[in-house]
């Protein structure tokens, strides 16, 4: 092999291909398939659409081609993150597509009865939402500026707006069909 060439494995195909480095910016493409080798396949966890991606767009959170759900989504998968009120704006306002927060408080009964549901909704769904929750009791500039004056209470926002509020208690089939309906807005 000569030193001025480098080795790229198709994603397509699995071919490997000779590209020499002054050719590695003219966006190569596989010599079996024609596959550009810069690009990433990522499949929708929302709708299973295999989406081309760049990979030089992969840090600008891209969203399904199909439903336009977003693709990548950062955090912790399975385990709602706790938010503040000084996080609150960066962590859920500032979120792309689906945020849901858990509103509760320590002495609240039912907000434990909702605790795993969360949890199990947040682990089916890591990838296309993000979960949250937020102490309303240790964070009162957010509870009030959501007009929280009950809990449990979940908000579910989408790009950074509020767009549906449940008080109390909901079976977990209702909070998983209020969370697709806001998913699957445009």
């Amino acid at each position: 092999m000569d030193s001025d060439e480098i080795i790229v494995r198709c994603l397509h195909c699995g071919t490997k291909n000779r590209i020499p480095r002054e050719h590695l910016q003219l966006k190569p493409t596989c010599g079996r398939c024609g596959a550009y080798l810069d690009e990433i396949i990522i499949p929708c966890l929302a709708c299973g659409t295999k989406n081309r991606i760049p990979e030089n767009r992969i840090h600008e959170r891209p969203r399904c081609g199909k439903c336009g759900i977003p693709l990548i989504i950062e955090g912790k998968a399975g385990k709602p993150v706790e938010v503040t009120d000084l996080s609150f704006i960066r962590e859920v306002v500032h979120a792309e597509g689906v945020a849901v927060v858990d509103c509760w408080a320590t002495w609240c009964m039912p907000c434990r009865m909702l605790e795993p549901i969360i949890t199990e909704l947040a682990i089916r769904y890591a990838g296309t939402a993000q979960f949250f929750k937020l102490n309303v009791d240790e964070n009162p500039l957010t509870a009030s500026q959501y007009d929280i004056r009950s809990v449990p209470t979940i908000l579910i926002f989408r790009d950074g707006k509020l767009m549906d509020r449940m008080v109390g208690v909901q079976p977990k089939e209702l909070i998983e069909e209020r969370l697709l309906s806001v998913m699957k807005r445009v």
